[in-house]
């Protein structure tokens, strides 16, 4: 680093002037923000790898799930690939009709036409066009002067009206972003837009939407909310524009720089779930919306199981989710730390079903999003001497997943609680060995036999043939799939759904064994772990099924007994 980095970098102030009729400081939010998804656009473009028309879809299809109205799917003019995505959910009718999909296109008229053309037919879509703005964006990108930049935004505009009106089955909305707004003269940004909507003619019923970007986060959250208030106060017909805003993480305050344009007037966001997106990512829905909940307003999307959200997001973006990203990490509820343990029981000890919510540590009711009180309070290297993770891993070389360790840590603590003693790295292991690797009633594998067409149809790729246990009867069961677990789970003919998976190598050479976890759901009932450890890998698999299932009914049967 430079010695004085101010001969290097100079502060962004948006603003020749302070901005003293600012009211955005004392307003509250309350009421949700309109709610627009870019994650298969946006957040797509940011990926190692772009998502694959059946990852689009499964993402595409659990935002629909969570309760997303105005989804931005895709820049058709820019790849096949998303063109054929739109075109497969126009086409097939995947779109709700209360859902609005959105198309990025660039401002040039085949570009246009070639997205007007992916929409086409839809009940409701946007044309979204954009152009950048910004002085450094004139200067040393395009070469152009105002006027000319500013031309660039009319003549797309009048391309995406004339192309949208020769398809009248559709009803077009229209959306302007003048680019990199986050460091462009608020002037010449209102400049534009007003023009704008002079060409586009928006009334009170047919608003037109005006994005405004931190496309490069350059500023305090504060500046961006007084050029937010400032372009809202000052847009002319204002009661017909939706005024959307678009913050990027730079600085890392873009959650707080959403917030802040809400109070400020804005109406709308643009995002993705858990911040997704170029650079240090786009600001994270989930976070918003959440943070909306905890201070009793509802956000009109459904987190109520964060976990499914997670495991889809990671498996499209092919990212992880941070173990401490808010609201959904696997140790945001986690306590570690003695003291933080013991106000968090007494806070449970005190906590009525219908009182508001008020444990220490805990801004959410973990069970809002689907989260168990038991990952709350675990033993681990810090609170339990050893820690049982660590000894199972450095004595029998099993390296349980993190969302297993907690579920495990009840059984120890279960154990300590009755005995009031330490628990050793053997008794730590026989614990494990009860509660998981000789979990054989009512269901038991005695062989079982693998075939199939990779040429079949999906689904029926694979077939299982099993000879099994069940309450001490041999059965043999037959199971299709497009893999092994899934023509296993088949065979089990029982509501049983693989939320996640994890396999490893234990030892090495000729005496390698392979240890496998599954999460499971049986019917409506939490997720539970299971887990096999067998010289082959798909029999591991199998056997940590069944560990799952059958630690699920033993459960149950342990519940019906108490009720």
């Amino acid at each position: 680093m430079i010695s004085n980095p101010a001969d290097k970098y100079r502060p962004f102030v948006p603003f020749e002037r302070d901005f003293s009729e600012r009211t955005w400081p004392s307003k509250r939010i309350t009421r949700p923000p309109i709610w627009m998804s870019t994650d298969l656009r946006d957040g797509n473009q940011s990926l190692i790898e772009p998502m694959s028309v059946e990852r689009k879809l499964r993402f595409f299809e659990q935002l629909v799930k969570i309760g997303f109205k105005e989804i931005e799917v895709g820049f058709p003019s820019a790849s096949q690939t998303d063109f054929d995505f739109v075109r497969k959910l126009v086409d097939e009718k995947r779109i709700p009709d209360d859902v609005t999909i959105i198309v990025l296109t660039q401002s040039r008229e085949d570009l246009i036409r070639r997205t007007v053309e992916s929409a086409a037919g839809a009940k409701r879509a946007i044309i979204h066009l954009y152009n950048a703005c910004a002085p450094a964006f004139r200067k040393i990108v395009f070469g152009m002067s105002k006027d000319e930049v500013k031309e660039i935004a009319l003549a797309g505009t009048r391309i995406v009206k004339a192309c949208v009106a020769e398809h009248p089955e559709t009803s077009w909305g229209y959306e302007y972003s003048p680019e990199v707004f986050s460091t462009t003269e608020p002037e010449f940004a209102l400049e534009v837009c007003n023009a704008v909507t002079e060409v586009w003619q928006p009334t009170p019923n047919s608003k037109i939407i005006f994005n405004l970007p931190a496309t490069i986060e350059a500023t305090t959250p504060n500046m961006y909310a007084d050029q937010i208030e400032w372009m809202h106060n000052n847009l002319n017909k204002r009661d017909c524009i939706v005024l959307s805003v678009h913050p990027h993480n730079d600085r890392g305050t873009a959650v707080a720089a959403a917030e802040f344009a809400v109070m400020a007037g804005a109406d709308r966001i643009e995002g993705c779930l858990f911040g997704n997106g170029e650079r240090t990512g786009n600001v994270d829905l989930v976070t918003l919306a959440l943070n909306l909940y905890t201070q009793g307003i509802h956000p009109g999307l459904d987190f109520s199981d964060i976990d499914e959200v997670r495991r889809c997001v990671e498996y499209c973006n092919q990212l992880p989710v941070h173990p401490r990203h808010p609201y959904v990490g696997d140790l945001v509820f986690t306590a570690f730390s003695g003291s933080h343990q013991d106000a968090i029981k007494k806070g449970f000890a005190r906590q009525e079903a219908d009182a508001p919510w008020e444990v220490p540590y805990l801004p959410i009711d973990p069970a809002d999003l689907g989260r168990s009180y038991d990952a709350v309070i675990r033993v681990n290297s810090q609170s339990g001497k050893g820690g049982v993770s660590y000894l199972l891993e450095q004595e029998h070389g099993l390296v349980l997943p993190r969302r297993l360790q907690i579920e495990f840590s009840r059984a120890i603590q279960r154990v300590t609680d009755e005995t009031g003693a330490e628990v050793t790295a053997s008794q730590v292991y026989d614990i494990f060995c009860s509660e998981y690797l000789e979990q054989d009633q009512p269901w038991k594998l005695i062989r079982h036999r693998i075939t199939g067409d990779p040429k079949a149809g999906a689904g029926q790729q694979f077939v299982i043939e099993a000879e099994v246990e069940e309450n001490g009867e041999v059965r043999n069961l037959v199971g299709h799939g497009d893999g092994a677990i899934s023509a296993f789970v088949d065979a089990l003919d029982a509501d049983v759904k693989i939320m996640d998976y994890h396999e490893h190598a234990i030892g090495t050479g000729t005496d390698t064994r392979a240890a496998c976890y599954v999460e499971v759901r049986v019917g409506d009932s939490p997720t539970g772990f299971g887990v096999g450890i067998h010289g082959d890998i798909v029999t591991a698999s199998f056997k940590a099924i069944l560990s799952a299932v059958n630690r699920h009914a033993v459960m149950q049967k342990a519940e019906a007994l108490a009720a």
